[in-house]
């Protein structure tokens, strides 16, 4: 086998997107009232979702399994191989059983088949040869067939394992939908991760670990300077009894002032804040107080509950978590 140099790569390369796109396209009429059934019956079902194949459908299985357990639905892999050789214990009564194979045929899909049915599970099948043994035997069939592999010898599964993956997708978008699962029951099942931070981390688990820089409103500028410095924060709040927030202050703010021709001596943290500065409360998701730096194109934002100064959010803070 040797290495060809004088193909067009890019054509090839496009060819093999357009097969996969067809493959994909020509799913749509097999959502049909098997998909629907499918769909019920794992919806309903008290058990798991066992999934099995072989070669490269096991792959594909496994992914989908991935996604299910991930979106809410439970789901189990079971080799197809591994299964008639001491696995099949891991088929329980209440489970549903999907079996993924592009051609239904497999000597260990055929051996298979025959003992689920015994257990009494429903059987899914998600196949592309909608005459094949594992269909003629499956409860519903989830049809899968392609006209055409990407691969030119049209051997190596290519446009058929991407049919099931995107008809895997289409089964778990429909289950999350029909139990209303929603982001919050996302985040539960991805607590790692850059992801998981995403949809879980909050201001008030960032702000806490930061001082609380802040001056009264007759603060000198000496004073103002020093909580700044002090605080490593970039800023300060102004706040009056009970924290209650009257403005801030920022490395900014000291700038444009000593900028301007005026004496010094008798400045207070009154005249240089900023009023109605920009804030967020503290039960806000850590990406929403991105959202808002990047909005306002600042680097801080006051932590508030009602009027009351509680803290400062850095955007140190979530670079530091990963979330830029």
């Amino acid at each position: 086998m040797g290495v060809v140099l004088d193909i067009d790569i890019k054509s090839v390369a496009l060819r093999t997107i357009r097969l996969e796109a067809e493959a994909i396209a020509a799913l749509q009429p097999m959502i049909n009232d098997d998909f629907e059934k499918a769909v019920k019956a794992v919806a309903a079902m008290k058990g798991r979702l066992v999934i099995s194949g072989i070669g490269k459908s096991a792959i594909i299985a496994q992914k989908i399994v991935a996604t299910l357990n991930s979106t809410g639905t439970p789901a189990v892999f079971l080799h197809a191989a591994d299964a008639i050789h001491g696995d099949l214990g891991m088929i329980q009564q209440e489970d549903v059983v999907m079996v993924i194979s592009k051609s239904g045929e497999s000597p260990e899909i055929k051996v298979l088949i025959p003992l689920v049915r015994n257990f009494g599970n429903i059987l899914i099948a998600m196949v592309g040869n909608t005459a094949s043994y594992l269909a003629r035997n499956a409860s519903m069939v989830l049809n899968t067939t392609v006209s055409q592999e990407a691969c030119p010898n049209g051997l190596a599964p290519t446009s058929s394992t991407t049919a099931q993956l995107v008809m895997g997708d289409a089964l778990a978008v429909v289950l999350m939908e029909l139990k209303g699962f929603t982001s919050d029951d996302f985040a539960r099942f991805h607590p790692g991760g850059t992801l998981g931070k995403k949809l879980y981390l909050r201001v008030s688990d960032l702000y806490t670990n930061n001082e609380q820089p802040k001056v009264a409103p007759g603060a000198s500028l000496k004073e103002v300077i020093m909580e700044i410095s002090r605080k490593r924060l970039g800023a300060t709040a102004v706040t009056g009894d009970d924290n209650h927030l009257l403005g801030v202050i920022t490395d900014g703010d000291l700038r444009r002032m000593l900028e301007k021709d005026v004496a010094l001596t008798n400045v207070t943290a009154k005249e240089i804040m900023t009023v109605n500065p920009k804030s967020v409360a503290a039960g806000v998701l850590a990406v929403e107080a991105l959202d808002m730096l990047r909005q306002y194109d600042i680097t801080q934002l006051l932590v508030t509950e009602g009027n009351t100064y509680l803290g400062i959010i850095h955007l140190h803070d979530l670079v530091r978590e990963g979330l830029i």
